[in-house]
């Protein structure tokens, strides 16, 4: 009974806490990074916004999948068609990082994340995590228009 029953449930139920936990995990990654893109400055390539993630990655099984880059990071800045009122990608021809370039939302996606842990054991392919996306309309990117700076 124990080896039919009782070891496999046990072994279904560990696996799908770990599962449910990874993917709280990505799903509050995604909007910390987003929360940060918020309050700071629009920078092209959103380099700022990964290296953030990247030092501050949730305490969860296969994180070095963020840190080596193998799950992709996604940082996109938007602004909002006058004509249409749909999002776009942002660009500004100003500098980077002043109060002259500043969007009206930040996208943050996480993509490729796999879960391994437990089927490495068994030496079977991990689980495919679907893409999370968070997109949050910009607080202040971290400007001060009085003084004209802004938080990188």
């Amino acid at each position: 009974v124990y080896s039919l029953l009782l070891l496999p449930m046990t072994m279904i139920l560990i696996f799908s806490a770990q599962v449910l936990w990874v993917w709280n995990s990505v799903i509050e990654f995604t909007r910390e990074g987003a929360r940060y893109g918020a309050t700071h400055c629009w920078q092209a390539g959103g380099e700022n916004v990964q290296t953030y993630m990247k030092a501050n990655i949730p305490a969860m099984v296969d994180m070095e999948q963020f840190q080596n880059g193998e799950a992709e990071i996604l940082v996109e800045y938007l602004m909002r068609d006058p004509e249409s009122g749909n999002l776009a990608e942002f660009s500004c021809d100003g500098s980077e990082c002043s109060t002259e370039c500043v969007p009206d939302a930040v996208s943050v996606k996480v993509q490729n994340y796999e879960f391994r842990k437990l089927f490495a054991y068994f030496g079977l392919a991990g689980v495919s995590i679907p893409p999370f996306q968070t997109v949050v309309p910009i607080e202040s990117a971290g400007c001060d228009p009085e003084q004209g700076t802004c938080l990188p």
